[in-house]
């Protein structure tokens, strides 16, 4: 038996650690833990409401349209409220453009370099060496898009810009709509640059993805679990929220059934957090509506934790998002549950979302109010359901005296990252790594491409990359 350890998994960060142990050519054990320490909760603690948009947008610069529009849903929500028209359409258009920046640089930056060569200079070196099967044709076109859709990410990024007034951390995402006005001349660049984007998808992106699955067709095998998911509404279809475009949903062994946000709770017996005084080694079990007074309470000494990460679980399951799961409840893609569906489903939600931005600007209506003014309320409680490009995320708020009384967030991470819970039942990811086969012990590429296929991220991080040289350290006092 040998244990292998992977750290860092996502090219992005660091804090995200993979431990497998391997025998008989297979995974046996497999353990999934974030070591960083978030702490957003605690920010916001007696803040303004209203800054909940800005300061959740940090915890992630890679998905902070999703944050802050999960923000100013659980604010809305408290406070009774609905944006106009444009307010709605605009959020959707911001929120659906990180949403391709990210899927476009997570397929071509992060996931395809475990299965296509590059040239041997940096980010492609170090890296695996064995296993990658394209041909020479076919490495070289993917290779070329690789390059190129560096300048797509881009160009979306710029569409969050363009209405979200800057990116990442857009500022014009709040609660009441937004705040930057749809000019017709911000219209037409926004949909040049739109129409560029999805003929990219189109023409480069969806056949790569399928020529990917092809030659590494032994990856529908891979990486596989039960078909058990979750997805919150993505965009909503009106001011009112009448209704989604991906809507609400969770996957039952296969089945597509009705979500019911009661059935979420949390376990904490395997995360670093306080148990609320209950005994040692006893899970601390809360439903939906108990995270709205839960407490962000560290315990780095806890015994048995081994994740900054708590387990959320549906109805005692472990489920895991992201767009598989989204297709799967909309019936788009229900081919089945692998390493190469996650990475299918992913590209595919990217062409879907590019085409319904284009029907969006449409809606747009020019000279109209894209922001309604409420009063912040003295005491409420309210809660922000959507879907980040990783899954599920929800923020929980909880006001008093018209200061953020307490604030709890559920990311697509714990999710699909979550420890074990008290059962001892592992979470998504953990499930996904049993039985994966690893030819080579000192090259374990196979546990990467499982791991990546999540679109796994704990957290932003900036690197400096020194060629050649050891970087210093620096600690920070606090």
């Amino acid at each position: 038996m040998k244990k292998i350890t992977i750290n860092p998994v996502t090219r992005a960060n660091s804090p995200f650690v993979v431990e497998v142990t391997v025998s008989g050519g297979k995974v046996v054990e497999a353990r999934c833990s974030v070591q960083f320490f978030r702490g957003f909760e605690l920010i916001l603690k007696d803040r303004d409401p209203r800054d909940a948009s800005y300061l959740t947008e940090r915890v992630c610069g890679i998905c902070s349209a999703a944050h802050g529009t999960a923000a100013a849903f659980a604010l809305e929500d408290a406070a009774g409220v609905r944006p106009p028209h444009n307010g709605n359409v605009l959020r959707n258009l911001i929120l659906g453009a990180d949403l391709l920046q990210n899927h476009i640089r997570h397929f071509y930056l992060l996931s395809l370099p475990d299965f296509m060569r590059g040239p041997d200079l940096h980010p492609f070196v170090p890296g695996y060496k064995k296993d990658f099967r394209l041909n020479g044709r076919d490495n070289e076109a993917m290779l070329q898009n690789y390059y190129e859709a560096l300048e797509i990410a881009r160009l979306a990024h710029e569409l969050v810009a363009l209405f979200g007034a800057k990116a990442p951390f857009p500022h014009s995402i709040l609660a009441g709509g937004s705040t930057v006005a749809p000019a017709v001349d911000v219209v037409l660049n926004f949909r040049s640059k739109l129409q560029k984007i999805n003929d990219f998808i189109a023409n480069r992106m969806i056949a790569d993805a399928h020529t990917l699955a092809d030659v590494y067709a032994d990856y529908y095998t891979i990486g596989g679990r039960k078909a058990d998911m979750l997805i919150f509404g993505l965009f909503p279809r009106d001011q009112n929220d009448q209704g989604r475009y991906f809507p609400f949903g969770v996957v039952l062994d296969g089945q597509v059934c009705q979500m019911d946000s009661q059935a979420i709770k949390e376990d904490l017996s395997h995360a670093w957090y306080e148990d609320n005084g209950e005994n040692s080694g006893v899970s601390k079990v809360m439903r939906n509506q108990e995270v709205l007074n839960d407490q962000t309470a560290p315990d780095r000494d806890k015994q048995g934790a081994y994740s900054w990460v708590k387990a959320p679980r549906y109805n005692g399951r472990a489920v895991e998002g992201g767009p598989l799961a989204r297709l799967w409840v909309s019936g788009d893609y229900r081919r089945g549950v692998s390493t190469i569906d996650r990475i299918m489903a992913r590209v595919l939600e990217t062409q879907k979302v590019g085409q319904l931005m284009e029907g969006w600007l449409k809606e747009l209506r020019p000279g109209e109010p894209v922001y309604k003014t409420f009063k912040i309320p003295q005491k409420a409680v309210g809660v922000g359901l959507t879907g980040a490009m990783r899954g599920p995320l929800g923020h929980w708020l909880r006001i008093e005296k018209g200061r953020i009384a307490n604030y709890q967030i559920i990311t697509p991470t714990a999710w699909n990252m979550s420890p074990r819970d008290a059962e001892g039942q592992l979470g998504p990811m953990e499930q996904a790594l049993l039985d994966t086969p690893v030819a080579d012990e000192n090259e374990p590429i196979e546990i990467s491409r499982v791991v990546r296929a999540f679109d796994p991220c704990s957290a932003c991080a900036t690197h400096v990359i020194a060629p050649g040289k050891s970087l210093r350290e620096f600690m920070i006092s606090l």
